[in-house]
């Protein structure tokens, strides 16, 4: 294991925002430990099984066309060896969407990737991989989407779905679909016909069947990622940027309760209007009836990150506050504490590089001043850092470019921090 430091000239300007120590208001230790990636790794994904150990999955890239979609699981001191889910030279490999991995109530692991199905670049199916035992193998996939059309198909999400009675009933998938979005080499060119994505969720049942599909939003953003969560009385909450006819791209919300799914409620407020899409999706999570969003905006010009708390199951939100230091790229996640606070993380470009940083917040005091994971000086390498938590401990990965010798120099690598939190402040 190795410990972080936070680098040079950023360092001591986060060491001056407060008289503490950045790490000690977010994390009571935090360190980085190795996985089994190799080189030639990105798109790191993270979740927690129900006995406590991580899953992780990353595409493993060996050449400009081919790669391979993997998966590990940590159980605190070793890792599982690496497992194939998919390979070969049509998966869709992007920066932006990307393979996400699951974890159920019954141990049913779940993983999304996608394969090329057209010659568009924006021509790809989303499918969804199972196991039934802790990640040794995997099935070969279902997709989720029936429409056959050869269109864009992905930025998934994935939550255990419930029966009313509250008995777990197998993974339920939100996908953004593109069935009534019409290919272009110009994304912003298809939208500037009036051309939208639609929100799309379904259900895999513990029978393998899927439920019918359900259109949860006929026009949202094009290329952000989506982020659900299932909350302890079944309700699902899943968070995403929309897209109005007058090209005002917040973040909404949908809430599925009692089994039946809400109109989007709009949550953000910034009033964002941009004619492509941002590349930037919200983040969301839950402890009980507390949930934690965040998500990133350029309204009237100024990027910032924002985060909003509610304490009512998503009903509703308070008043977003802003937690950036000025310059954010976004790319947040979020996680809600059991304390009632949440870990927040995003991007944030300097003028030495961009910086993966930290920070704990509650819904009355926002952020303290945040923890500077790391500092890479090229530019968009760090990609969408992910997080899970499982009481007070905490993961923590990302993406970054070698700066080691030989051949991996260069190369795309996937880092993960260990830490732990306090939960009794």
């Amino acid at each position: 294991m190795h410990h972080f430091f936070i680098p040079g000239v950023l360092g001591l300007f986060l060491s001056t925002l407060s008289g503490v120590p950045a790490i000690a208001q977010v994390f009571a230790s935090l360190e980085e430990i190795d996985t089994p990636a190799t080189p030639s790794a990105e798109n790191p994904s993270l979740a927690i099984m129900p006995d406590g150990r991580v899953l992780m999955s990353w595409v493993q890239t060996d050449g400009p066309v081919y790669g391979s979609v993997r998966t590990a699981v940590f159980d605190g001191s070793e890792w599982s060896g690496p497992v194939v889910v998919a390979e070969g030279d049509d998966l869709f490999i992007n920066y932006a969407d990307f393979p996400s991995v699951a974890a159920m109530p019954d141990g049913t692991l779940a993983i999304n990737w996608m394969r090329a199905n057209g010659d568009s670049y924006f021509a790809y199916d989303t499918y969804i991989s199972l196991s039934h035992d802790d990640g040794a193998t995997w099935d070969a996939g279902i997709v989720p989407h029936r429409d056959g059309t050869v269109r864009q198909h992905g930025f998934v999400s994935m939550v255990p779905a419930f029966k009313d009675s509250g008995a777990y009933d197998g993974v339920m998938a939100m996908w953004l679909d593109g069935r009534n979005h019409e290919i272009s080499d110009s994304q912003r060119a298809a939208e500037a016909k009036g051309d939208a994505m639609q929100l799309r969720a379904t259900t895999i049942g513990r029978d393998g069947e899927l439920s019918e599909e359900i259109l949860l939003d006929p026009r949202t953003c094009t290329c952000c990622q989506t982020s659900a969560v299932s909350l302890d009385d079944g309700t699902v909450l899943l968070a995403y940027r929309d897209r109005t006819e007058d090209e005002i791209r917040d973040i909404s919300l949908v809430r599925q309760v009692d089994g039946a799914w809400s109109d989007p409620l709009g949550v953000s407020g910034d009033g964002w209007n941009i004619s492509g899409c941002p590349v930037n999706g919200p983040a969301i999570d839950a402890q009980g009836s507390r949930v934690a969003l965040v998500w990133f905006t350029a309204a009237n010009g100024i990027p910032a990150v924002r985060m909003a708390f509610s304490d009512d199951r998503g009903a509703n939100f308070g008043k977003p506050k802003g937690i950036d230091l000025g310059s954010p790229f976004g790319g947040v996640d979020v996680v809600q504490l059991l304390d009632g606070s949440a870990l927040f993380s995003w991007v944030e470009r300097t003028a030495a590089g961009e910086v993966v940083l930290v920070c704990r917040a509650t819904p009355t005091n926002g952020c303290g001043t945040p923890v500077a994971l790391t500092l890479v000086s090229t530019g968009r390498t760090i990609g969408f850092p992910r997080m899970v938590a499982s009481g007070a401990d905490v993961w923590i990965a990302w993406n970054e470019t070698s700066e080691a010798g030989g051949q991996a120099a260069g190369a795309m690598i996937l880092r993960l921090a260990q830490a732990k939190v306090d939960l009794a402040q």
